[in-house]
């Protein structure tokens, strides 16, 4: 029997890596993480974890501001104290996730790896063998390939901004197109989005993400739809983005046209581990064309949001079942997703696109969430909610807009994953009043 260094090794150390390697190192198998960045990955050093403490003085100002004097003040964000509080918050991350992982017997080698073979990892002039190797490497911002590409800034570049800037603009309308937009809106910046189609968010209902599109304009946003982004050039007031609809001035230009998975430079080719733009390919089981070496999160091609609980979720399934307590197909559960706009937008289950598309299987059942009294507590002024049933009156899927979408959300998720009957729905005594209890009450 062939003796490796390590059991399992990971190539990066973010969710997709760390939450399944705790479980492996407990039942005493040799573990070690590559990482040519901060350990950790995006999402708690330059992601979500920082967009949510930065975002989180939004959500203060609109509650104040809503309050209609009940609370005095002008609500004003300094986004320069803002933004050392997150840099105070997020620099705990790294370390803490280091100390546990080495607490367990885990090892940390730092740099680029490289694939040498099936079993073997290059990082600069160190060589390590495994007996089973996961890629875990996730994505980077996209950068578009126009001329004066070397202005434009990524996501990674403003969730470090010092200072906010007067005027921005923001190429692309996905989640963080639009979540960035948001802040800096609230911010006081004069902020235009760039779309080079006719909407946004497309990975949401139409109707819901024209809804809040159309919300985002009334609190100041500037949409340009239809728009090809051609080139941006330095001038004397800041930067001028030239696109096919006109020139657009700003002092920060933003460049959030999508990611792309960390495949390049990995060794892939070399060993037949397929791969395209959308990520590396692998099978039921996580696998790659490579049978003892997986993938996980972000850098995995898939039809499953590419976010961290879905990293999680695989990262845990892995490890499972390089231990054998899972020898089955990975079997995803319903996944929340939520854009961390104001007001927010968040779905989970079946579409109402599927449920469109598919009559004889599914019923929507629309709601006006004003018509419940509790979401005038802390001053909503509109939302909707759409609920999808089966034919059998299970609840499969919903989508929300409004300021607690992605807690309604989150409160529907076991109904949905579960298959909860109206029967059982109606055993469900939640705390009163709260926002949980008005999202079980929509289902009754």
């Amino acid at each position: 029997m062939t003796a490796y260094d390590y059991d399992v090794l990971y190539l990066g150390a973010g969710h997709g890596a760390f939450d399944g390697a705790p479980l492996l190192a407990q039942a005493g198998k040799k573990v070690a993480f590559v990482e040519k960045e901060k350990v950790g990955g995006t999402c708690p050093n330059w992601g979500c974890n920082a967009k949510v403490i930065l975002e989180n003085a939004v959500s203060l100002q609109r509650e104040l501001r809503a309050s209609n004097g009940i609370v005095s003040g002008s609500g004003d964000i300094d986004w320069t104290k803002n933004m050392a509080r997150k840099k105070e918050i997020i620099a705990i991350f790294p370390n803490a996730i280091q100390g546990g992982m080495e607490e367990l017997g885990i090892k940390f080698y730092f740099g680029a790896g490289h694939l040498k073979d099936a079993h073997t990892v290059t990082i600069g002039d160190q060589t390590v063998t495994a007996e089973n190797i996961v890629i875990a490497t996730g994505m980077h911002s996209n950068r578009l390939d126009i001329p004066g590409a070397e202005y434009l800034h990524d996501s990674k570049d403003f969730l470090s901004l010092d200072q906010a800037p007067d005027k921005m603009v923001i190429i692309g309308a996905g989640y963080i197109g639009l979540e960035t937009a948001s802040m800096m809106n609230a911010a006081g910046a004069d902020v235009t989005v760039i779309l080079r189609s006719d909407r946004a968010l497309p990975e949401f209902n139409q109707r819901y993400s024209d809804a809040l599109v159309q919300t985002l304009e009334k609190q100041g946003i500037t949409f340009v739809k239809n728009s090809q982004t051609e080139s941006v050039e330095q001038v004397t007031s800041g930067f001028a983005v030239k696109t096919s609809t006109g020139t657009y001035e700003a002092d920060y230009v933003m460049d959030a046209t999508g990611r792309t998975p960390n495949t390049a430079d990995l060794g892939l080719e070399d060993l037949g581990i397929e791969f395209d733009k959308a990520g590396i390919a692998v099978n039921e089981y996580l696998q790659t064309a490579v049978p003892n070496i997986y993938a996980t999160g972000d850098v995995v091609k898939k039809d499953q949001p590419k976010l961290t609980p879905t990293a999680t979720f695989e990262s845990q399934y892995v490890a499972k079942r390089l231990l054998g307590q899972d020898d089955k197909a990975i079997n995803y559960p319903a996944i929340g997703t939520t854009v961390f706009t104001t007001p927010r937008l968040a779905q989970a289950g079946v579409t109402l696109d599927e449920a469109a598309a598919h009559p004889d299987q599914y019923d929507v059942v629309e709601k006006d969430v004003m018509d419940d009294w509790y979401r005038m507590v802390d001053y909503e002024k509109e939302g909707h909610l759409s609920l999808i049933y089966d034919k059998e009156k299970h609840l499969v899927g919903a989508i929300e807009i409004s300021e607690h979408a992605e807690d309604i959300i989150n409160a529907l998720l076991p109904a949905i994953e579960f298959a909860y009957t109206p029967a059982q729905l109606s055993r469900l005594v939640t705390i009163f009043p709260t926002i949980g209890y008005s999202a079980i009450g929509d289902l009754l």
